[in-house]
């Protein structure tokens, strides 16, 4: 969700720009200036957009570790309360075959 909406903003931002970037580019007196000035928009709207989907990027890998350690974390903690489990099932078995051999004296 958190992507999806950093991307969002970065495509409106990268639009803004290259809006801005027209708009001087209709501004300017000659030819040269209009290719110019659009050409020098673009780049900054593409060079913009690739610094935040950069971001966007690492953020999101920063996320996904995030999310990765803390299942790690689970399964680390499902894994003793397993063992534990086993180590009391062993004992009470343990205790049956007792009580089943002193029944049996």
């Amino acid at each position: 969700m958190k992507k999806t909406i950093t991307l969002s903003l970065v495509l409106a931002a990268s639009l803004g720009l290259a809006a801005c970037g027209e708009k001087k580019a209709d501004e300017a007196a000659t030819p040269e200036a209009t290719t110019e000035a659009t050409t020098e928009g673009a780049a900054d709207g593409a060079m913009d957009a690739a610094a935040g989907a950069a971001d966007a990027t690492a953020a999101a890998a920063g996320e996904a570790a995030d999310a990765a350690t803390g299942a790690a974390d689970k399964a680390g903690e499902a894994a003793d309360k397993a063992g534990e489990a086993a180590k009391a099932a062993t004992e009470a078995t343990d205790a049956a075959k007792a009580a089943v051999d002193a029944a049996k004296k």
